[in-house]
């Protein structure tokens, strides 16, 4: 972990003002900020966070409080491997 447990956890002040002026459901928040941890205040919420290429949309739940918002948004793009061996799981599977 980051930060220690004995700290509370760290939002960005932007983030957490954008936060308190929005109404839930409605607004999608954009933020830059992936090292942000999700708190109560913004379970409900549609966040769209910066991933380095576009914003990836994050509909915040309970479950996700603790986290950090960069754990939702996937920097990498996962293409499979190739070679003979994909090509033969590939085919065993259709």
């Amino acid at each position: 972990m980051s930060r220690s447990l004995k700290k509370e956890p760290w939002v960005a002040p932007k983030l957490q003002k954008k936060i308190k002026n929005a109404k839930r459901g409605e607004d999608e928040i954009k933020t830059w900020s992936r090292e942000s941890t999700i708190i109560p205040e913004m379970v409900g919420f549609t966040i769209k966070v910066h991933n380095g290429r576009k914003h990836v949309a994050i509909l915040i739940v309970e479950n996700m409080v603790g986290h950090k918002l960069g754990e939702f948004a996937p920097t990498r793009k996962f293409i499979k491997h190739g070679g003979s061996m994909q090509r033969e799981l590939d085919s065993s599977e259709e």
